[in-house]
């Protein structure tokens, strides 16, 4: 059936520290509706394990992903759309950072699960877009929201009323993504550079740090300073924050435990 099929795969690396999570299915990796809810039953696992504190996601092959299984959709009733988007965006609610990686095409329901993560990095041959108008359709998985939010209204509705691809060079003028790479060699060695980064600083910082970013944005400058100072507030009392203190002070590397 149109509606199944695709994998997406689960390792560990860094002693369990690393989630990485391949999309794997045939030349585009084109994602099914049992692909979207694979991906979150991966993050329920991901985001249960004490010990992961990355998360990274990447295509198999020579692209990420072309987007949606678009015959299955019209094996699906309308009124089980109205979630649609809540499994495939699972990065968006985990606690723990998300890196993408794209190599290729990145479109559709595939660019809109890389919206929801934390950090993109691209190839120069990579290209971005919501083709959803082609098909009388428009963005289902926050797509249009999150694109706006990133790259602004007038820019977000020109691509998504137009169709229009964003190129990797664009898409990094506009912050998009946060760097273009020449090749996949240098997309990896700069995704494992960002996560060993990030392995070196408190876990807890991280998942802080991330939550009030992310709920801080859409809320009026005030409450996001407030949640801000609280924030920061709770990490004073924490083992990490004293450790890193204690390091600094003593000219050490800091051991933190995300407490």
């Amino acid at each position: 059936m149109a509606l199944t099929g695709g994998e997406i795969r689960l390792e560990r690396g860094h002693d369990g520290r690393v989630a990485y999570l391949t999309l794997d299915h045939g030349k585009y990796n084109i994602i099914t509706m049992e692909t979207r809810q694979v991906m979150a039953d991966r993050f329920a696992e991901i985001d249960a394990d004490k010990d992961v504190q990355v998360v990274v996601i990447k295509g198999e092959g020579e692209h990420f992903s072309s987007g949606g299984d678009i015959p299955g959709f019209m094996e699906v009733e309308p009124v089980d759309f109205t979630d649609l988007g809540q499994n495939v965006t699972a990065p968006s609610r985990s606690p723990k950072p998300v890196i993408t990686a794209v190599d290729g095409y990145c479109f559709g329901v595939g660019f809109e699960l890389a919206l929801s993560t934390d950090i993109r990095i691209a190839t120069e041959r990579s290209e971005f877009a919501l083709p959803e108008m082609r098909l009388g359709m428009m963005p289902g998985s926050g797509g249009t929201q999150r694109l706006a939010r990133l790259i602004g209204l007038s820019r977000a509705k020109y691509h998504v009323l137009t169709a229009s691809r964003i190129k990797a060079q664009q898409a990094g003028d506009w912050g998009l993504v946060s760097a273009v790479v020449a090749d996949r060699a240098a997309m990896d060695a700069e995704v494992e550079r960002l996560v060993t980064t990030m392995l070196g600083y408190s876990p807890l910082a991280l998942r802080t740090a991330k939550e009030v970013l992310d709920k801080g944005v859409d809320a009026p400058l005030y409450s996001g300073i407030e949640l801000e100072r609280k924030a920061y507030a709770m990490l004073r009392s924490s083992h990490d924050f004293a450790e890193g203190v204690d390091a600094f002070t003593n000219k050490r590397t800091p051991k933190f435990q995300g407490r």
